[in-house]
């Protein structure tokens, strides 16, 4: 498997870590080769070996490029549970002050409402550049997602904080059932 990824200019530091620390973990978790390009932003990653643990090394460079810590990206490889999901901002909003202002409400005044949506369903989200990921389980990014939607579509802050909470409690009623 081989597959060329491109990488924001101010993401290729990340990628490799401080002494390259972050790319060798990465190969060593993964067993695929990773070759960073930093003139150029792209990331080639190869591997002859597991070709899901190379996919899901792609998706750890592609998270690390869309804004998550490596720590945090880095948990993909160690749980088969975790998606990485993206949304494409710049297909709903039409002008710059527009994509702004809908950053602005997921995120919230001083992150809050970024904050609060990661507390009430466990994933983590990550807004950068025209981009939102979510990296979570299914239920987790399914919460966010329509969170998420919500917010673009006007729901006020309040409703979307109900939505989570009856969510979460969902949630844990399902668990809680799955377990009697």
């Amino acid at each position: 498997m081989r597959e060329h990824i491109k990488v924001p200019q101010d993401r290729i530091g990340v990628i490799i870590g401080v002494e390259g620390k972050v790319k060798e973990t990465l190969e060593k978790k993964s067993g695929a080769t990773i070759d960073v390009d930093s003139e150029s932003g792209s990331v080639a990653l190869e591997s002859e070996g597991d070709a899901f643990k190379a996919l899901r090394a792609s998706e750890v460079i592609k998270a690390i490029a869309r804004g998550f810590s490596p720590e945090k990206a880095l948990k993909l490889l160690d749980n088969e549970d975790l998606i990485l999901d993206m949304m494409d901002l710049s297909k709903i909003s039409d002008s710059p002050s527009e994509l702004t202002r809908l950053k602005g409400r997921i995120i919230g005044k001083a992150g809050k409402t970024r904050e609060i949506m990661e507390s009430m369903t466990g994933a983590k989200i990550s807004v950068y550049g025209k981009t939102i990921s979510i990296l979570g389980d299914p239920e987790q990014v399914m919460s966010v997602r329509a969170a998420i939607d919500m917010l673009i579509d006007g729901a006020p802050h309040g409703a979307v904080y109900g939505y989570l909470e009856k969510r979460r409690r969902e949630i844990k009623q399902s668990q809680f059932d799955s377990i009697q």
